[in-house]
């Protein structure tokens, strides 16, 4: 049985915020050849403010990095490297993990296996309410102990999980004195990580200062390299359009950009990394009373789709279906979409499920007109809306009357998490790095006891889940692939279109991992 997230975090999933904990990603293309900055400042921009530092927290968990670490680290192919444990090993049901030697915590003391235990069981306890831990850790409980004279920490689970090295392993380690002091954490950082907040403004800017003597990054990664900045400063730009500006003119040195900004910034010199996304995520409403209970009808609906149009409108320019429901470099992400969807003639399919049509007229059934409503919203992205209104002329033409809404983001979240009044969601996609992310949106209880707000039920994937469960790591990639395709055949969702942001450096060079995370340790000023 899955914990159920709590509601925090379902604008967390949504937005993708605090996935990035765990994937992979690449290192930075720059024509930067200037000499190295020792010590400098390197300024960074951010989309939105941080209320809270707490790794544990919704809001936290995107700023952990700088501050604190985790016990692996994912390399850009997805290989799992050293952290604060030297080596570690995992079942289905167990995990354990070796601490290195001489790791401390900011205020100085020594990091113990207890502290490390400590710190999985208080964020892995539901009673701690903790959205950005949720996000990260099983979604089986979990019990942890800890050996303090081997320095081995090892976890039990309470049903079989596939990814405990990439769950439990990239979990922020918050140490003792943060633990002693939760409500201390919201303006302060209490890591083992590469630097420590040291400057704290509400709405920005934050200033985290490097560690002397930090040893243990990713694969044994430290603070003593030529180029890494001894101060980082975070600023708040919501706009992408103002991030470009400032890497234009030198006012930021780092900033993700999305968007036709992204055309300004080229052939300027700038470090570049690409973020893999998946534009637009469409679920349909399953819930007994709805007309998209009726499986034909989801799949004539789908069939009748534009998938190459959707993907231009959704990117803004020249698109490209979506394969998978997770990005690109995603754990087990395959080309499954073109294969899986249904692909029939609409208008036959819906006459030989009972619909009929006269002349122009609606399409009926047993005398009821179908009626859908169609929701999205453009805080979730900004051509989600002109993505729905494609949706809804294609569907309009098949003979379905539409209710097109665009709602703001509270309002979408109300309708898909408590009044269930919705036939089809436009919003974007979890981003899960890990197949298991999306079972509870798949499968399980519908709110508010659990996540699975479409009502989806898919013997087929259920099956195939409980299989892939039982498999270690990647090796059930194949199962967790059969699953996705039965969802897809279903028409359970669409996803809409693979596409891409970027992160810019101005004079600086780094790496990023999934979601296009800064891993701090890379980071390089330049003249």
């Amino acid at each position: 049985m899955y914990r159920r997230p709590l509601p925090v975090a379902l604008t967390a999933t949504m937005t993708a915020a605090a996935v990035a904990l765990s994937g992979c990603g690449g290192a930075a293309r720059s024509s930067t050849t200037t000499p190295l900055v020792d010590r400098g400042t390197v300024r960074i921009a951010a989309a939105s403010e941080t209320p809270s530092f707490n790794p544990y927290t919704a809001f936290g968990a995107a700023q952990a990095r700088y501050a604190y670490d985790s016990l692996v680290n994912i390399t850009a192919d997805g290989t799992v490297v050293t952290g604060l444990a030297s080596s570690w090993q995992a079942t289905t049901t167990t995990a354990a993990f070796t601490l290195r030697p001489g790791v401390t915590c900011s205020d100085g003391t020594p990091l113990t296996a207890s502290a490390v235990a400590r710190a999985l069981t208080y964020a892995g306890d539901p009673a701690n309410q903790l959205a950005g831990a949720q996000t990260v850790l099983p979604n089986v409980p979990f019990t942890a102990k800890a050996d303090d004279v081997t320095g081995t920490v090892s976890a039990t689970t309470t049903a079989p999980f596939p990814f405990l090295t990439r769950t439990l392993g990239l979990l922020p380690i918050v140490c003792p004195a943060g633990l002693d002091r939760p409500q201390s954490l919201d303006r302060a950082t209490q890591g083992t990580g590469p630097y420590t907040l040291t400057r704290y403004t509400p709405g920005g800017p934050y200033e985290f200062t490097v560690r002397d003597g930090y040893s243990w990054g990713p694969d044994g990664a430290t603070t003593a390299a030529p180029g890494l900045p001894a101060h980082i400063a975070v600023s708040v730009v919501p706009q992408a359009s103002t991030a470009a500006n400032l890497l234009l003119t030198g006012g930021v040195d780092i900033a993700n950009v999305n968007g036709p900004d992204r055309a300004r910034l080229t052939d300027h010199g700038l470090a570049t990394t690409d973020v893999a996304t998946v534009v637009g995520l469409t679920f349909f409403n399953q819930r007994p009373g709805r007309a998209l209970f009726d499986p034909a009808l989801r799949r004539a609906l789908v069939a009748a789709l534009d998938r190459r149009g959707l993907a231009n409108v959704a990117v803004g320019g020249t698109g490209r279906p979506a394969t998978d429901f997770g990005a690109e470099g995603a754990v087990c992400h395959a080309d499954l979409a073109t294969a899986n969807l249904p692909a029939q003639d609409a208008a036959e399919a819906l006459r030989a499920a009972g619909w009929t049509r006269s002349a122009d007229g609606p399409l009926t059934k047993d005398g009821r007109p179908l009626r859908l409503r169609l929701i999205t919203s453009p805080d979730l992205g900004p051509t989600l809306p002109s993505v729905a209104e494609l949706m809804a002329r294609e569907w309009t033409a098949l003979g379905a009357r539409v209710d097109l809404v665009t709602e703001s983001l509270p309002a979408l979240v109300n309708a898909m998490y408590q009044s269930g009044e919705f036939d089809v969601v436009v919003g974007t996609s979890p981003g899960f790095a890990l197949p298991v992310g999306f079972i509870p949106f798949f499968s399980g209880p519908a709110p508010a006891q659990g996540l699975n707000f479409a009502g989806v039920t898919d013997p087929e994937y259920d099956a195939l889940v409980a299989q892939a469960l039982q498999e270690t790591d990647t090796a059930g990639c194949g199962t967790w692939n059969r699953a996705t395709a039965a969802l897809l055949r279903s028409a359970d969702a669409l996803p809409i279109a693979d596409g891409r942001s970027t992160v810019y450096g101005y004079r600086t060079t780094f790496a990023t991992t999934f979601g296009g995370q800064l891993v701090p340790t890379s980071i390089r000023l330049h003249q």
